[in-house]
């Protein structure tokens, strides 16, 4: 067991790793779960470290798993830099030793291996993969993919290379950092040069450095205030140039007044019926939705336009067409179900990401809605009808398989129709609007809350200041709101009626962004009397869960998309968030100079590399 009293700071931080192999002094450990650790030691030398250390008192499986606990996103946050350091870690690694590591073909196996190719440890990541260990890894050393195996990366020996020597022991009496990493010194390099490139590149790839609470941050004020007004410069779209830095000049143009959009009576079933033609097609299917999107669906006919609204039934079809449809889709269904359930256990046992989706599966179903009536209870029918479902979807579409977060998507539509064939059809519809939530590097979530930043800055400049200067810029208080669109917010009967409005798909794409926006206009005053931070703000957010109008909420958003397409100074990265097309120009606010568009930057700033340092799925668990 290795000790130290050093000052050090976590690089990277990963739970749920296993140890399958080490030398010989730490066998005791192999095939035990810990947590693994890439360390940075303050000494002279910078020294860098692969540390692992297991699991030190037992938790209740239930409860380690449970996603909707707000305890582990703040202790994740307060625990990556200590000033006295003096924990343990029962394995410890120089990374001047590695000289190669491998990556399994589903980057859940990692293995580092020495200068002879022999191996040094072993790891195997459980509950997500090493993606985000690998960026951390890319990012503070120069690699390059061997020739004869691509799973292979040969770590060059840059760390020796006098040059970067010298340049690191440059910026290191620079002072311009308390405790400078690759990340912070290559922005300060490029800033100058690039500073819009620099700075979008920057938040995307140093996310965890720059936004840690005040008492762990690791860049002093200034460099701070820096990344802090370039931000501001490309949301405000108005700098001026000058030999030191970029600074905002301008004060940000009003939107319009908003107008009242008050709710709508819903799509009744006389209307509905009348919308239809003697063969049972509907026949101006943009009136339906416009109908829908101002009042939503009256329940005695919401199941069967949820339907329409989840591409399970055609628009255009005939009664007699659709009962085709219906026969075939069961037949379909019953293929795919078959397929797991016919499935031995030996198959099982040789189909780890099978097996795997299974487990987690069985742990969700247990604690979805089970203070529903329709799902409370022991043994409940519907629960096992719920775990059928996604069991079959895993089956339907493979690559995706079941992510943590899904069974709240399918718990409403099953609770609604109370099919089985017909739920898991339009549980479909719903996942193929929504795929993008559960990528596995969590690109699309990572866009949604860049997008709504770009919104908010845009609706609410004040608001989106006082986000950036109180940590929570990233906007990852919003992460649950996002990923299971609002389902943890509201009861059962109002996410079906925010869920309905939102599948039309008016009165512009990314609508659910400005409902985003909406709730946290209405909190506004609370977050920034109270001078809240950003464990603050995250814990305010979720104790909003059952306390929000959703008649309100869809009414103040529809007024700000108003306000949004009658601004004078609608620039073309927010018509591309809300789906306007593109004029082509910048609208210049008290500048003789236009700058650059952000979506433009954005583009620019991904880089040919594509080492970008991404979300790991398991983020999902921690802001649930």
């Amino acid at each position: 067991m290795e000790e130290s009293a050093e000052e050090s700071m976590d690089l990277c931080c990963q739970d749920g790793v296993l140890l399958t192999s080490a030398p010989a002094a730490y066998m005791n450990y192999i095939n035990t779960v810990g947590t693994l650790f890439i360390v940075e030691y303050l000494n002279s030398n910078r020294t860098r470290c692969i540390e692992w250390k297991p699991n030190d008192v037992t938790i209740d499986s239930e409860m380690q798993d449970q996603e909707w606990a707000m305890v582990n996103t703040v202790e994740r946050r307060t625990r990556t830099f200590s000033e006295t350091c003096s924990r343990s870690k029962y394995l410890k690694v120089n990374m001047i030793e590695v000289k190669s590591f491998r990556v399994s073909r589903n980057k859940q196996k990692l293995a580092f291996m020495d200068g002879k190719g022999e191996s040094l440890c072993n790891f195997l990541f459980q509950h997500s993969n090493c993606d985000l260990l690998l960026a951390t890894l890319k990012g503070i050393l120069r690699t390059a993919p061997s020739r004869r195996d691509k799973h292979l990366h040969i770590i060059l020996d840059d760390l020796q290379n006098p040059e970067t020597q010298q340049l690191n022991k440059s910026f290191a009496e620079l002072n311009l950092f308390q405790d400078p990493s690759d990340y912070v010194w290559g922005f300060v390099r490029n800033f100058h040069n690039k500073p819009y490139e620099t700075a979008m590149e920057a938040f995307a790839k140093i996310t965890d450095i720059v936004y840690r609470g005040p008492e762990h941050r690791i860049m002093d004020d200034e460099v701070h205030d820096i990344l802090n007004r370039s931000l501001e410069a490309i949301e405000n779209s108005t700098t001026t140039h000058t030999h030191d830095e970029y600074e905002v000049i301008a004060h940000v143009p009003k939107l319009p007044d908003r107008k009242d959009y008050p709710r709508g009576r819903p799509l009744s079933a006389d209307q509905w019926k009348g919308l239809k033609d003697p063969e049972g097609r509907v026949e101006d299917v943009e009136s339906v939705k416009l109908m829908i999107f101002r009042g939503g669906i009256s329940p005695e006919i919401r199941k069967e336009v949820w339907k329409y609204l989840l591409d399970y039934y055609i628009w255009d079809n005939t009664n007699t067409q659709r009962q085709n449809l219906i026969k075939q889709r069961h037949d379909e269904y019953n293929v795919m179900k078959l397929q797991w359930r016919s499935m031995t256990h030996i198959q099982e046992d040789n189909f780890s990401d099978y097996r795997e989706r299974k487990s987690l599966i069985e742990k969700d179903v247990k604690r979805t809605d089970r203070t529903i009536d329709y799902f409370e209870g022991d043994q409940n029918p519907n629960v096992l009808v719920l775990y059928d479902i996604l069991m079959t979807y895993v089956m339907y579409n493979f690559d995706l398989g079941y992510v943590q977060g899904m069974s709240d998507l399918l718990s409403p539509i099953l609770y609604l129709l109370d099919n089985e064939v017909d739920a898991f059809w339009c549980f479909v519809g719903f996942m193929n609007k929504v795929s993008s939530n559960f990528d596995m590097d969590q690109a699309g979530m990572k866009e949604q809350l860049q997008h709504l930043n770009m919104l908010l800055a845009f609706v609410e400049p004040e608001l989106a200041n006082y986000l950036k200067k109180h940590e929570s810029g990233n906007m990852f208080f919003c992460f649950r709101w996002l990923l299971v669109w609002f389902k943890r917010e509201f009861n059962m009967e109002d996410i079906m009626r925010l869920w309905e409005v939102l599948w039309t798909g008016l009165p512009c794409q990314n609508f659910h962004l400005l409902i985003c926006i909406a709730i946290l206009e209405t909190e506004k005053e609370i977050l920034m009397e109270n001078n809240y931070g950003f464990c603050e703000i995250l814990k305010h957010i979720n104790d909003l869960s059952g306390n929000i109008d959703v008649a309100t909420i869809l009414s103040k958003a529809e007024g700000m998309y108003h306000q949004i397409i009658e601004a004078d100074h609608l620039t073309d990265s927010v018509r591309l968030i809300i789906g306007l097309p593109i004029l082509g120009n910048t609208v210049m606010i008290d500048s003789k100079e236009a700058s650059p568009d952000i979506s433009e930057l954005a583009s620019s700033s991904q880089g040919a590399d594509g080492e970008e340092v991404c979300y790991e799925r398991a983020i999902s668990n921690s802001f649930l």
